[in-house]
């Protein structure tokens, strides 16, 4: 069967979702859209009945040759955001920079002040709890009130009053109209009180608007191109082969199926598929001598940015700092043994930036082409020079907190961010898509999400996929800010 519509987006993630929400606020009534999303709805019951958030297996979506190094996917109706945790940091200016500041890297092709305001509006429609001080600039305060610090969160605000904030996250703070208070049980995957923000329960509504058309259990095969355009998808739906023409097409299938699509679809550009990469995290679990924790009211309680912008960037990766507010994080928890002292502990992460390889990449299983196939060489150096550093910067907190001994230290398998692949910028020969994610050589295809990230800043990836598809929507219409 073939049909035509204007616009045909592929994927409802956040990168999908966010772009469709600003592109419907602007578009005419007669407009029509189709939405290609490979799941099911897996609604929040399915989700806490079945302890998954995906009724698709990773497996069956992709395979990773180096499983040491995770990669997270959650396929069906709201992607991504069924499974992440929440958080819900800005970049700092100097992440858009790079190059130009400290001499490493690659700059993006734009700026943070190009940005601005579309976090203030992602964060708005997220209901963002986040602190009324901030490291970053900010022209509006968060949607909602920080949540609560831990103890040793309340001392190392004191110590370190412009390094140690709240964590920004959209985890509530306050109820919402669809959202529940977050319980701090570190179940956020799944989230049993429905306090995170996901697409289906902050956005679900776009995809009931008259001039959309959603199909789910529709798999992507390829896009079709000819004479420099995007004109078609092919995909599969209840078993068959299916065509859709529009134009303009908009791909949004995250990092790992981007560009899967494109090399199925016959994109030859040199840099589609590479470039994979994540935060390197280092993990450390710190026992305290009289200092409870685990007493804050989130999961993620706060960020240190005491090591994150600096000169120490032209040498070494920046760091933004995490404090856990769970006993069972990332596998290296627990509470202490000896009686009385159970909580004496905290877990706390270390989020180090990279700079991408081109070694890292996404490509089409030979013996199975539907499957998108990891590899991952290794971070970079420059990240790992960075990981070096956290004794000394352990020994800064510890002007703070009474550190009684390290209990350990470990390299995490991941950060759960998948970045690159699609990468921005301002040159044909260099990116894949211009400062807009429009594809440079086919130019009403626009390719969305953390595919198009040049580099990986320590902050957490999902307010900036979010914004990005905002700026994205308003640059097709004449006059928009962008």
């Amino acid at each position: 069967m073939t049909s035509g519509y204007d616009t045909i987006v592929i994927g409802t993630g956040f990168a999908g979702a966010f772009f469709l929400m600003r592109y419907l606020e602007r578009a005419p009534p007669t407009t029509r859209v189709l939405v290609l999303e490979r799941g099911a709805e897996d609604s929040k019951e399915w989700q806490l009945a079945n302890r998954r958030t995906s009724s698709i297996a990773p497996e069956a979506v992709f395979v990773n040759t180096t499983p040491e190094k995770e990669w997270y996917t959650s396929p069906g109706f709201g992607g991504n955001s069924k499974c992440w945790l929440g958080g819900a940091t800005r970049m700092m200016p100097g992440d858009f920079a790079l190059r130009s500041r400290y001499g490493v890297g690659i700059d993006w092709p734009l700026s943070y002040d190009d940005l601005e305001g579309h976090y203030c509006t992602a964060e708005q429609v997220m209901s963002v709890s986040g602190p009324a001080d901030s490291p970053m600039p900010r022209s509006r305060p968060f949607p909602q009130p920080p949540h609560r610090f831990s103890s040793p969160d309340e001392l190392l605000k004191k110590h370190f009053p412009d390094g140690w904030f709240q964590a920004a996250t959209a985890r509530a703070r306050v109820a919402t109209g669809t959202r529940g208070v977050c319980c701090a049980s570190g179940v956020c995957d799944k989230c049993p009180v429905d306090a995170k923000f996901t697409i289906q329960n902050g956005l679900k509504g776009i995809y009931a608007d008259p001039r959309v058309t959603l199909l789910l259990q529709a798999e992507v095969d390829t896009i079709e191109f000819s004479a420099g355009v995007a004109h078609g998808v092919n995909y599969r739906s209840n078993g068959k082969a299916e065509q859709a023409h529009a134009d303009l097409i908009v791909l949004a299938a995250s990092a790992l199926f981007n560009p899967h699509i494109l090399l199925r679809s016959g994109d030859t550009h040199r840099l589609v598929g590479k470039r994979l990469h994540d935060q390197l995290p280092i993990d450390v679990m710190l026992d305290l001598n009289g200092l409870k924790s685990y007493n804050g009211s989130t999961l993620i309680t706060a960020n240190g940015y005491q090591f994150y912008e600096g000169d120490h960037r032209r040498e070494y990766a920046a760091c933004i700092i995490e404090m856990w507010n769970s006993p069972f994080a990332y596998k290296l928890g627990a509470l202490r043994t000896e009686r009385g002292r159970y909580s004496e502990r905290v877990n706390v992460r270390f989020v180090f930036d990279d700079v991408p390889r081109d070694d890292n990449t996404i490509t089409v299983n030979a013996a199975n082409p539907r499957l998108a196939e990891a590899h991952f060489t290794d971070y970079s150096d420059y990240a790992y020079r960075g990981a070096k550093r956290v004794p000394q910067m352990i020994d800064k907190l510890a002007a703070a907190l009474p550190i009684e001994r390290i209990a350990g230290t470990s390299q995490g398998t991941t950060s759960a961010h998948i970045q690159g692949t699609v990468v921005m910028g301002n040159d044909r020969a260099s990116s894949v898509v211009d400062r807009y994610l429009t594809h440079h050589q086919f130019r009403n295809l626009l390719v969305l999400g953390a595919s198009a990230f040049p580099t990986a800043s320590p902050a957490l990836p999902t307010l900036t996929i979010s914004a990005l598809s905002l700026w994205a929507a308003d640059h097709l219409f004449a006059g928009s800010p962008a």
